[in-house]
């Protein structure tokens, strides 16, 4: 097996597709470009493709990834070019490299991600950027309830020790906020508790649908 790293940007209204629907537009299109996966051994095959972090319905990402393994080997820049022609509007392939064998995967090295997140707000922001870090992140514990896989009811949790850093830009009506959060599987922090406990801190008026929120960038070990 040879192994390949796509990475492309996901931007504009094709942000709205699922991550389910992100893998078959992916898998549909290799196999239109006549690129020959590899499959999974055992009863029920699977192809070897997997992406770093799945990004959340409606995010935009500017350098996503894709990890796929291929029974014949190719020339990743022929890889990349095949598939740039084939891909719709807004998802742009960025670049592909040949990956490293016998690695971990990219997801299993996943350990955080940045993000921009915009948030419109009615009320006036009168406090500086510098102060509402401080004022956000001084405090010993920044709480919020997060649905849990085992447990049906939302657990409360201290989601501060997942943020590893964040920048706070007020103007005019839209506060800007930049940060660098846990991802992947030992731990992962949505950018969605970021904004529900900065609107609760600093008491924003502000509509959850209307807010944008880009990744920019996946950190791996």
């Amino acid at each position: 097996m040879y192994r390949y790293i796509l990475t492309f940007s996901k931007t504009g209204t094709i942000c709205y597709i699922s991550h389910l629907d992100l893998m078959r537009l992916f898998y549909r299109s290799i196999k239109r470009a006549g690129i020959k996966l590899g499959y999974s051994k055992g009863f029920n095959p699977h192809p070897k493709m997997s992406f770093a972090q799945p990004l959340s319905l409606g995010y935009e990402g500017l350098r996503e990834m894709v990890e796929l393994e291929t029974e014949t080997e190719y020339d990743p820049d022929d890889i990349g070019r095949r598939l740039a022609e084939l891909m719709p509007d807004g998802l742009d392939i960025l670049g592909c490299s040949v990956g490293n064998e016998g690695k971990k995967t990219l997801a299993a090295r996943t350990t955080a991600a940045s993000y921009v997140m915009r948030m419109p707000v009615k009320n006036d922001i009168t406090s500086s950027g510098d102060d509402m870090k401080a004022s956000y992140m001084g405090r010993d514990r920044i709480t919020t309830l997060k649905k849990s896989k085992k447990k049906k009811t939302p657990v409360e949790v201290d989601i501060k020790p997942m943020i590893r850093d964040i920048t706070f830009m007020p103007d005019g009506d839209v506060l800007e906020i930049r940060a660098v959060l846990d991802a992947g599987s030992v731990s992962n922090l949505s950018p969605e508790l970021v904004m529900e406990t900065v609107k609760t801190h600093f008491a924003l008026d502000t509509d959850r649908d209307e807010a944008e929120v880009v990744r920019e960038e996946i950190y791996f070990d």
